[in-house]
């Protein structure tokens, strides 16, 4: 897990070739990387969906089965992450040596905390010009909150970084690069770094003595009398117990430091065992019930993501907590209540799929065919029911709308958003009441340009896109209204309150009144943008004996919305997004230009460890679009960035005039 662009596939790439799975090391930057295995993720050099794959690693006489998750970095594909830390029991948080801690580095780190999951830091890219590993320690400390502790520290780095000195063994390590990093040799600590070595290896021992009380009383004595095996049962409680953070170095492009990355993620993070199981509610009870981590328990199970594959279909992943699914068995589904027979299970490698007869505890497979499944369904025995924690997802923040560009494709969209929606859960797809407009809505404009490439490419649909429509019309009717802001302690939505008195509205067309309110403020009077709490209060009507009906009175009160929110004067509010450009000095000046262009408010600038200046702003979502190209345009390429919603704000009388008018309302209401 990691930032965008620090090199969580790359290294995934290194650790697949030393551990024998693959025979050529794949790169990111020509296409090749075996994880990286979407078309869009190859052309692109980004990583978009998490690809699972099940890997052997011999450490210390013992062979060990790593299930390793590549996740995403930007935040469009943020639910990749969020799936792939619920089911997964440790996490390699990835650091550029050159960036240090990023906002999305924070982002997944908090995400790793909301799941309990201990983390081994590695710092990536020592060779590049402007790295720092001591400065990103502080930064994982100062901003992360972290208790980081090296294990290892570089020797040289950018371009002079040779190796990295081990301060468990404290011994120096050297890769060789005509064997590409597949060889090196363990040789003593050079004399110019003995003293730093040993001032850091004190730092290390100080941090594990308190996990350990023999281990205290030998640091408080005697720190040579301490063994090896000693400092990393010691490092292996504090990691597990997520109060220790162990930090490594290297640069996995140049093939340097991923084979003790290796070594360490097999004597620190947790195995299945080492989580003690897991704790699932009995259906429809507070009951707590815990099913421990072995094959001869009863079957518990997540399906945690769910993908369309061309040649075998709908497969869905998911992790196995006790027990074991075997091909042939029949599995039970806690939601629906149903069961379904399992009648093919795979182990994945990206995107092949190998056939296996079961997957037991601990393990992370993938099944076919199951109807009636949905990402964060438990899949457990039948006679042994229980419902695990499942996952939460932002909601969407941008929509567009989407048609064919052929009437014939009609169907072939609608089957093609219906599969991509179920694959993602924080992609939707609507279509608007009032324009009949399909509309579908991500996490940002790369993730819906994501989906309409996938149309185009899996499904053969080739769409025109635009932004929302919206209109609308009402009928008349007499009711006496008063229309107002909620009350500050109201949760959202339409507050109704009757205040008629005697017969001159009978009872039963109220109903019929908050149902025209509540679908009105779906569609307000500006441009149809939704509102988002009201308090109407009916005062008095009229109806006819025999004209008057349910209907005529749910049209009126959609009338009486638009005419009493004209008079109190409505405004416009849209999304504020917190931005973060992190920039070259001399580009600075084009940058800040660039966000006045798009009414951004520029809230301060600094300057980072590495020497690039970092530009914090708040941006107007709906000025967003094509920023990532534009930015790249005026830095040459050289700057980045990073957006999150931060509120909404009330948008100038000017501007709402011009956007109400745009979308063909009446300028006049402001």
């Amino acid at each position: 897990m990691a930032h965008i662009d620090a090199g969580k596939t790359t290294t995934s790439e290194r650790i697949l070739y030393y551990t024998g799975l693959t025979h050529k090391i794949g790169e990111v930057h020509d296409g090749s990387a075996t994880m990286d295995w979407m078309v869009q993720e190859q052309e692109r050099g980004i990583t978009i969906t998490s690809a699972a794959v099940t890997t052997h690693w011999k450490w210390q006489e013992n062979t060990y089965k790593i299930n390793l998750i590549d996740t995403p970095g930007h935040v469009d594909f943020t639910a990749e992450v969020e799936r792939s830390l619920r089911v997964l029991d440790g996490a390699v948080a990835v650091f550029c040596a050159v960036g240090g801690v990023q906002p999305q580095s924070e982002t997944v780190w908090h995400q790793a905390s909301k799941y309990g999951v201990p983390r081994l830091g590695y710092v990536n890219k020592m060779d590049r010009s402007g790295a720092d590993f001591f400065g990103v320690i502080t930064q994982m400390q100062e901003i992360l909150k972290a208790n980081a502790c090296p294990i290892e520290i570089p020797i040289g780095q950018e371009e002079s970084f040779k190796g990295v000195i081990d301060l468990i063994k404290m011994k120096a390590i050297y890769w060789r690069d005509e064997s590409l990093g597949a060889e090196y040799t363990v040789e003593d600590i050079p004399a110019d770094q003995a003293d730093e070595a040993q001032q850091w290896r004190d730092n290390l021992l100080e941090k594990a003595a308190d996990f350990d009380e023999e281990l205290m009383e030998k640091y408080l004595e005697d720190p040579s009398t301490i063994t090896e095996a000693e400092i990393l049962k010691a490092i292996r409680v504090g990691t597990i117990s997520q109060k220790l953070v162990p930090v490594v170095c290297g640069t996995s492009f140049r093939n340097k430091g991923v084979q003790p990355l290796l070594d360490y993620v097999c004597a620190f993070l947790p195995s299945p065992i080492d989580c003690g199981g897991v704790d699932g509610f009995l259906p429809g009870s507070d009951e707590l019930t815990h099913r421990d981590p072995r094959s001869d328990e009863k079957t518990a199970a997540l399906a945690f993501k769910i993908a369309v594959d061309p040649y075998v279909g709908r497969l869905i992943f998911f992790r196995v907590y006790s027990g074991k699914v075997t091909a042939g068995s029949y599995i039970f589904n806690t939601r629906s209540g149903k069961k379904e027979r399992v009648s093919r299970l795979f182990q994945m490698y990206s995107k092949k799929q190998i056939q296996v007869d079961e997957v037991a505890a601990g393990d992370i497979g993938a099944v076919v065919a199951l109807k009636d499944i949905r990402t964060g369904d438990t899949l457990c025995d039948e006679t042994a029911p229980l419902v695990l924690e499942s996952m939460d997802f932002p909601d969407p923040v941008i929509s567009i709308a989407v048609e064919p560009k052929t009437e014939k494709d009609m169907s072939k969209l609608s089957d093609g958003l219906a599969r991509l929606a179920e694959e993602d859960p924080t992609f939707t797809v609507k279509v608007d009441e009032e324009s009949g407009q399909t509309l579908i809505s991500g996490m940002g404009e790369l993730h819906l340009d994501i989906i309409i490439d996938r149309l185009k490419r899996e499904f053969g649909v080739e769409c025109n896109q635009g932004r929302k429509q919206t209109g609308g019309k009402g009928h008349y009717a007499c009711i006496v209204v008063e229309i107002g802001p909620a009350d500050p302690d109201w949760k959202g939505g339409l507050q109704f309150i009757d205040s008629t008195k005697g017969e001159a509205l009978p009872k039963t067309y109220l109903p019929a009144i908050e149902k025209g309110f509540t679908n009105a403020m779906k569609n307000g009077v500006l441009m149809g943008a939704p509102m988002d709490s009201l308090k109407v209060t009916v005062l008095d009507g009229k109806y006819h004996p025999v004209d008057s009906d349910a209907l005529s009175f749910e049209v009126c009160a959609t009338n009486a919305f638009r005419n009493a929110c004209v008079k109190a004067a409505p405004g416009l509010t849209e999304p504020i997004m917190a931005l973060e450009v992190v920039t070259p000095e001399e580009s600075m000046g084009n940058v800040i230009g660039d966000l006045n262009k798009r009414r951004g408010q520029v809230e301060g600038m600094e300057t980072n460890h590495s020497g690039a200046k970092v530009v914090k702003a708040h941006v107007p979502l709906a000025e967003m679009f094509g920023y990532v190209t534009a930015l790249r345009t005026i830095t040459s390429g050289r700057a980045t960035s990073s957006m999150s919603y931060e509120r909404h704000a009330e948008v100038s009388k000017a501007l709402a005039r011009q956007v109400v008018e745009e979308n063909g309302g009446n300028v006049s209401l402001l």
